[in-house]
């Protein structure tokens, strides 16, 4: 039986992203050049010193952002489908995006409360990722002991339900009690953002983040098995406890730490990875995991492209547009291919 190339549907999206990486750089309220990106990028003159500033202190690491948050919410996606064997688990299924939600709610609804302006006086543009990390960690640590507690996978993936549902439910009760202006500022946080970090941020963002995705290296195998059942990957001698573990780590360092810098951004995450799979038509996770990586960053970029109005000073959610841009899209894929979990 012959094998099926990937090679050209990975050079094709591999271009693809290279390209729309320029596209989302030149525009914004000010249209910039390609010309003038690539001489900014390649250290040669350009016609102003001001294009040289938005595109190295604010596009730049808007796009890199971007890619970040694309490729890591799909992977994320993509290992909670492999590991609970349903095509709805996405990478908020376990709380984790949930816990930070409650970290900044924290920080920013109770802050007079519970003296949260301390926090964010002291570490300033870092008050938030710390809150939300915070958070992260408390959920993941919650999860972690509960999946060494149980033996059903399916148990986890309620109990992660229930932990989303109990933040919910704190995350409410600190809005009711807080001021119109703290409940807008956290409302202007769970609508995600790409654009707001430094070089020291996105510098910490993907040193996690290339953390975890190294991670997946390791656990294809288990991956593979898994979509089999519990039962198959152990008669393969996989250490069914362990490798869950792992996969349960490994997405909520991809899941916490996105929130945390950009804020909890949906449906990028539950797509992409059926999306891949009926690009690729394979269930293998050698093939799927840089496949998801690809495409979500794609993804990613178009919606930001959309998301920044062209020529308008004006940028609409981030949040917002990857539903109403990618759930018709999916929607399309779905009726057309009809099956898309293998």
């Amino acid at each position: 039986m012959k094998q099926k190339n990937y090679k050209k549907p990975f050079i094709f999206l591999s271009i693809l992203l290279v390209v729309l990486f320029f596209v989302n750089v030149s525009l914004g309220s000010i249209s910039i050049p390609f010309k003038e990106i690539f001489n900014t990028l390649t250290g040669n003159a350009v016609s102003k010193e001001s294009w040289q500033t938005i595109v190295l202190q604010f596009r730049l690491p808007k796009a890199i952002t971007a890619i970040l948050v694309g490729s890591g919410l799909s992977v994320a996606g993509l290992l909670m489908q492999t590991l609970f064997r349903n095509p709805l688990a996405g990478p908020f299924v376990l709380g984790i995006s949930s816990g930070a939600s409650l970290g900044v709610a924290l920080l920013i609804l109770g802050s007079t409360l519970f003296g949260g302006f301390l926090i964010s006086n002291s570490f300033s543009i870092w008050s938030i990722p710390m809150a939300a990390t915070l958070g992260c960690f408390f959920v993941l640590s919650a999860v972690i002991i509960a999946a060494n507690k149980v033996r059903n996978t399916m148990s986890i993936l309620i109990i992660g339900l229930m932990f989303g549902s109990v933040t919910s439910a704190i995350i409410s009760v600190l809005a009711y009690f807080s001021s119109s202006e703290k409940i807008q500022q956290y409302l202007f946080w769970s609508f995600g953002s790409l654009g707001n970090l430094s070089w020291n941020e996105v510098l910490v963002f993907s040193s996690i983040y290339l953390l975890g995705i190294t991670g997946t290296i390791f656990i294809i195998k288990p991956l593979n098995s898994f979509l089999l059942g519990e039962n198959y990957a152990k008669s393969l001698g996989i250490n069914v406890k362990r490798s869950r573990n792992v996969i349960l780590l490994i997405t909520s360092t991809l899941t916490g730490v996105i929130t945390a810098f950009a804020g909890p951004i949906a449906f990028v995450g539950l797509a992409v990875p059926h999306i891949a799979r009926i690009v690729f038509t394979s269930s293998n996770h050698k093939i799927l995991i840089p496949a998801v990586l690809i495409i979500g960053a794609i993804i990613m970029l178009i919606c930001d492209c959309i998301a920044q109005l062209p020529t308008s000073e004006f940028t609409l959610p981030i949040n917002a547009i990857t539903s109403l841009f990618g759930a018709p899209i999916v929607i399309w894929l779905l009726i057309r291919k009809k099956k898309v979990f293998v």
